[in-house]
């Protein structure tokens, strides 16, 4: 039988207060603009509101003291935080345990949780960990001594290097690459030594990575993910860096050698953050910013190189101009100059 849930019990479970009908049954979520009488549906950007009016959703999850159209609603402080918790509770079950599956390749040593999937043509190292309820996917590959938590989920063809520390409720998305060598190289003569990387990636708990993205092992001790930080796919983050708790990073985010970001840090898409430098907490930078010196603490800042996103804002608005500027500028400059040649005639 197809789950279902009363308004009622949707609102206890989201803290939130019914509208309408607390008896109406909900099976699921859809957009506004396609949510039958069986769904329900957000509104969590205020310009979008007069598609409640339109919708054919049961119940629709709004802000309190939104404007409800007739419709069924339950009002939330954070109607899109309430959505995310909505599609865990009607779409997300976490799967049957599996235990390890054939063709799976086990090294030497290898421990175990309770509850653990490993999926066939996964290859676990030698001496490896693996915490209960984790769940390792076909084509991982887990090298020699390496540390994974519980309830961490690993997917299809990412690389945990040797050594690295993976905390508990991780996700790691498919062909992202933990601890591969740190971009480190020494002049000599015309070539270059490589520098061995010796240190190891560790990630705490509740750390998501994105697909394809890369965080390199330090050279001598720790590239270290603190707890809650998600980034997204196709990012790279060089040796020795350290990124603080629940930061947030878009995609092609690049982070340079020895960067040390603070908690709470929010970067953009294609932001790039040069070596040996800090960024302070609670820092939301634009995308496509180049970040070429500290940043202090508590501020958002846009452009190449960054500057306060408002005075960037400003900067932007002329740029359209500039031809015509171009222009004013020039008449000027002739004006100036007929005037100055007159004035030397008297």
């Amino acid at each position: 039988m197809q789950n279902t849930k009363t308004l009622k019990e949707l609102a206890e479970y989201l803290a939130g207060t019914v509208r309408g009908d607390a008896t109406c049954r909900i099976n699921g979520l859809a957009p506004l603009e396609s949510a039958g009488a069986d769904k329900i549906s957000f509104l969590a950007n205020p310009k979008y509101a007069a598609k409640v009016a339109e919708t054919g959703a049961g119940a629709v999850l709004m802000a309190p003291g939104g404007e409800a159209y007739g419709r069924n609603v339950i009002e939330v402080a954070n109607p899109y935080l309430a959505f995310a918790k909505l599609l865990n509770l009607f779409y997300v079950r976490k799967p049957t345990p599996l235990g390890v599956m054939g063709q799976a390749c086990l090294g030497s040593n290898v421990t175990f949780g309770n509850d653990i999937t490993i999926h066939p043509g996964a290859i676990i190292g030698n001496n490896v960990t693996i915490g209960d309820r984790s769940v390792i996917h076909p084509g991982v590959v887990i090298y020699d001594s390496v540390t994974i938590g519980n309830d961490t989920l690993i997917h299809a063809n990412a690389v945990v290097r040797e050594r690295c520390r993976i905390g508990s409720r991780c996700v790691i998305q498919p062909g992202a690459v933990i601890g591969s060598d740190g971009f480190g190289y020494a002049p000599d003569g015309a070539g270059y030594y490589a520098i061995p990387q010796i240190g190891i990636v560790v990630l705490e708990d509740d750390v998501e990575i994105g697909a394809n993205t890369c965080i390199d092992r330090a050279a001598l001790e720790v590239t270290l993910i603190r707890r809650g930080t998600k980034l997204d796919n196709l990012v790279q983050i060089a040796h020795n860096c350290q990124i603080g708790e629940n930061c947030m990073m878009a995609s092609q985010v690049g982070i340079s050698g020895s960067a040390k970001v603070g908690n709470h840090v929010s970067l953009g898409g294609q932001v790039g953050v040069a070596g040996h430098l800090t960024i302070g907490d609670n820092v939301m930078i634009g995308a496509q910013s180049g970040v070429p010196n500290s940043v202090p603490a508590n501020g958002g800042y846009s452009g190449t190189p960054i500057m306060p996103h408002k005075d960037w804002l400003k900067a932007m608005a002329i740029i359209p101009r500039l031809p015509e500027l171009r222009k004013t500028i020039s008449a000027l400059e002739k004006r100036i100059t007929e005037l100055e040649a007159k004035r030397s005639e008297t």
